[in-house]
């Protein structure tokens, strides 16, 4: 059984581009909860600003998300790369949502509890376990190749100048993009948490933060609240977006 909640927060921006996933209900305003039991799919899905229909691009590809078969590891990358190149067709017949984008972040949990991460762009999947967070995935960013290179540290990159370039996500016209696809060591055991989130949570509340304020002895929906108000607080500029998925039993 899992206790899944989500919050989606438009900020300061005029509408919002970012929507989510939680077992079979997608929704881009306020929040969601509710109790999984069995196989679901849990999804943040970020329109890429600056580009046409970020609101549209968001919600589509969790729609054919929805309804892909992702169940098996050999089958996430291709129905991924499936919807990319249908969202991108799309954006080529309609002059209104031409090269309309958006990044995908997400988890496919089975009967089992075996998780599926799978993720293209910068919206990340984090793990909290006994009070520790860990991030799962790796954005596709310039701001992360630097820091592999050794060029930035992770500090500096929250407000490195190119810190908004990313790779080719879904949708894009110049390339394909990248999906990266790993299956979890270990499945999800009673108390264990996984935690999605758009860029504009990682960008204002570094990982120590976001664990700190996990911490705290508050419902969960409290928490994710908190994590908001915190983003805002230190001026976030964009959309906000949180799912936590904790195991019950």
């Amino acid at each position: 059984m899992y206790y899944c909640c989500g919050i989606t927060e438009k900020g300061v921006m005029p509408h919002n581009e970012d929507a989510l996933l939680i077992g079979r209900r997608i929704f881009d305003m306020g929040s969601d909860e509710q109790t999984i039991s069995g196989a679901f799919t849990a999804a943040v899905s970020d329109g890429v600003s600056g580009e046409n229909s970020g609101e549209l691009a968001s919600k589509m590809c969790l729609e054919r998300l929805k309804n892909a078969d992702i169940s098996g590891l050999d089958t996430v990358e291709e129905n991924i790369l499936a919807i990319h190149h249908e969202l991108k067709e799309y954006s080529k017949e309609s002059e209104d949502d031409r090269n309309m984008q958006t990044t995908l972040c997400g988890v496919h949990i089975d009967d089992s509890g075996a998780v599926t991460a799978f993720n293209v762009g910068d919206s990340r999947l984090y793990s909290y376990q006994f009070g520790r967070l860990r991030q799962i995935s790796k954005d596709q960013s310039l701001v992360q190749m630097l820091i592999e290179r050794g060029g930035i540290t992770a500090s500096q990159s929250r407000t490195h100048i190119r810190r908004n370039i990313i790779f080719p996500v879904i949708g894009s016209h110049s390339a394909e993009p990248k999906v990266d696809v790993s299956v979890m060591s270990q499945p999800m055991e009673c108390g264990d948490m996984l935690l999605l989130c758009t860029d504009e949570l990682s960008d204002h509340v570094p990982a120590m933060d976001i664990q700190e304020i996990l911490d705290l002895p508050k419902p969960l929906p409290e928490r994710l609240s908190l994590l908001v108000q915190t983003a805002l607080e230190r001026r976030s500029n964009d959309n906000i977006s949180i799912i936590a998925i904790l195991r019950q039993e």
